[in-house]
C-alpha cells in the first residue's frame, strides 16, 4: 500500500518515512507543495498525509483542489494548528481526518489504518466485525445472522464506530461526528451508547462495544485490557 506523505520537515518526513515502511507501507516523500498536487493528482496511493504549512502552496489548497477534481484519496492532514476553527477549516476543505502536531507515531498509524478501512468500506458498502455485518449502502444491520432494527442516530453511532474499529473514539469526537451541534451532550453519547448495546451486544455472548474509561468507546471484535470497563 502506497502513502503519500507532504511534509517540508526534513525530521519529521525521514520519521514517517521510517515508522510507515516499517508497517508495510511503500512511502513516497514530497516537501514541495506544488509538486505535491501535481502528483497526487496523476498518482494513484492509498492515503496522503498532507501537512498544512508548504512551500510554494499550502496543505488546504492542495486538499480543495483535489476534491474540485474528484480525487477521492484519504488524506490525514498535519498541522501545528490546533484551534476549534483550524480544524473545521482544515475538514472543510475535504480532509478527512486532522491531527494536531506534536504527535504520536502510533496515533498517527492507526489513523491512517483506519482512513484505509475507511476507504475499502467506501469502495465494497460493507462492514464486518465479527459476526456483525454492516451494510452502509442500506444501512441494513445483521448480527449473528439477525437484521437489527436500529433508529436512524443508532445507526449513525455504530457506523461512525465501525468504520473506527479498534480505534478508541472520545466523546467529543463521536459527538462531533454523529450529532455536531451545541445542544446534545456528553451524557447524549453515553445515553444512546447504552441504547445500541441493548441490541447489538446483550443479545449476545461476544461483545463488541467497549468502554475505555474516562476517555470514550471502541468497538471491536474481543475485549482488550486497554484499563477499560465492559
Amino acid at each position: 500500500m502506497k502513502v503519500l506523505v507532504v511534509e517540508d520537515d526534513s525530521e519529521i518526513s525521514a520519521a514517517l518515512r521510517v515508522g510507515l515502511e516499517k508497517a508495510g507501507f511503500d512511502v513516497d516523500i514530497i516537501r514541495d507543495g506544488e509538486r505535491a498536487l501535481a502528483v497526487a493528482l496523476t498518482r494513484s496511493v492509498e492515503v496522503i498525509v498532507l501537512d498544512i504549512m508548504l512551500p510554494r502552496l499550502d496543505g488546504m489548497t492542495i486538499c480543495s483542489r483535489l476534491r474540485s477534481a474528484q480525487v477521492a484519496t484519504p488524506i490525514l492532514m498535519l498541522t501545528a494548528k490546533t484551534s476549534l476553527e483550524d480544524r473545521v477549516a482544515g475538514l472543510e476543505s475535504g480532509a478527512d481526518d486532522y491531527l494536531a502536531k506534536p504527535f504520536e507515531f502510533a496515533e498517527l498509524l492507526a489513523r491512517v489504518r483506519a482512513l484505509v478501512r475507511r476507504d475499502k468500506v467506501n469502495r465494497s458498502g460493507r462492514i464486518e466485525i465479527d459476526d456483525l455485518v454492516v451494510d452502509t449502502a442500506s444501512r441494513v444491520v445483521i448480527r449473528g445472522g439477525q437484521e437489527i432494527d436500529l433508529t436512524r442516530r443508532e445507526y449513525q453511532l455504530l457506523e461512525a464506530l465501525a468504520l473506527r474499529q479498534g480505534q478508541v473514539l472520545t466523546r467529543e469526537t463521536i459527538h462531533q461526528t454523529v450529532w455536531n451541534d451545541a445542544f446534545s451532550t456528553s451524557n447524549t453519547v453515553d445515553v444512546h451508547v447504552r441504547r445500541l448495546r441493548q441490541k447489538i451486544d446483550d443479545p449476545f455472548p461476544r461483545k463488541l462495544i467497549h468502554t475505555v474509561v474516562r476517555i470514550g468507546y471502541v468497538l471491536r471484535p474481543e475485549a482488550v485490557d486497554l484499563d477499560s470497563g465492559a
